[in-house]
């Protein structure tokens, strides 16, 4: 017998089944279109501001993004399924359901709905009640706000020892005034990827948003495997759109450990169904969950958490 929750899922399911990619295309420019000028432009600087899910330019009637949607809809739909069949848990269904709506026709109250509202980033407490004696790895540890907020949640006692992996130098200084007073912290100016090897990256004016590239500063990329040889417990990685390298260079950890894990999983169009699938083909016994610390809008700040 299904719930409301999945009702919602699986309506959704057959509209996108009895229609090809230019309808849900054009359905979704029809409600972009019905938005008031000032949200239409919102939304449009957003997104190129980023760059991460395609073009959009009102003027020139562009709206590749909204395509690039409609196609990822269409032909991913049985990820999806896979996806919502394999969380533990109705919240994360719901989750998921307010994102694939999103995308399909621009819904933001069920979006406004999943946000979360009352634990810090990536620390859910109703998922992971009591950490303790955790060997955690921050990846993309910006100025080091998710240590603050971890240490928050859980206490100082929470954790042995933290590898703090920041790739910015100007970051990496930030992270280190900020988390001056705390014990135990590893800080590595690395970036993480599938393997050691030398990368390059251009300070980013969002500095929040630093990505590998052509860039002139240069950086030594190492793998999770190759650079921590004890045992990982716990893992966090938000690192615009680098998260499958990094998870491919743990999977060692992941096989042998099975570490909780926190990614972000929006960076790239495919990456909400592509990283919970390749964790569990390296480890079967993951338990997965979403949460949503994004905005009404469009959806971001989506976190995978396995455990």
């Amino acid at each position: 017998m299904k719930n409301y929750i999945d009702n919602k899922f699986y309506n959704l399911v057959k509209k996108i089944e009895k229609n090809d990619v230019y309808n849900i295309y054009i359905n979704i420019v029809k409600n972009f279109s019905s938005l008031n000028i000032a949200t239409q432009k919102s939304i449009e600087d957003f997104l190129n501001k980023f760059n991460y899910w395609g073009n959009i330019d009102i003027s020139e009637c562009n709206y590749e993004v909204f395509y690039k949607k409609a196609s990822l809809l269409k032909n991913n739909l049985y990820e999806y399924i896979w996806l919502y069949e394999n969380l533990e848990d109705y919240k994360s269904k719901y989750i998921l359901f307010s994102i694939l709506n999103n995308f399909y026709c621009l819904d933001f109250n069920n979006l406004s709905n999943s946000m979360e509202r009352i634990y810090k980033h990536y620390f859910d407490l109703d998922i992971m009640p009591n950490l303790k004696n955790e060997i955690f790895a921050d990846i993309g540890a910006y100025t080091g706000d998710s240590i603050l907020d971890f240490i928050f949640t859980y206490g100082e006692n929470a954790y042995k020892k933290i590898y703090c992996y920041e790739m910015s130098e100007n970051n990496m200084k930030l992270a280190m005034n900020n988390l001056k007073i705390y014990k135990d912290i590893v800080y590595k100016q690395n970036a993480v990827v599938e393997k050691n090897k030398k990368l390059f990256y251009d300070e980013c004016i969002d500095s929040s948003a630093t990505k590998l590239g052509d860039g002139n500063k240069c950086v030594l990329g190492v793998s999770l495997d190759e650079d921590i040889r004890e045992k990982l417990t716990l893992i966090k990685m938000d690192i615009e759109g680098g998260e499958k390298n990094a998870l491919l260079g743990a999977e060692k950890h992941l096989k042998e450990n099975k570490p909780k894990l926190l990614i972000s999983v929006y960076h790239n169009n495919t990456d909400l169904f592509e990283l919970p699938k390749l964790i569990k083909n390296f480890n079967k016994s993951y338990k997965i969950h979403l949460r949503y610390y994004g905005g009404p809008i469009f959806p971001t700040e989506i976190v995978l958490i396995c455990k």
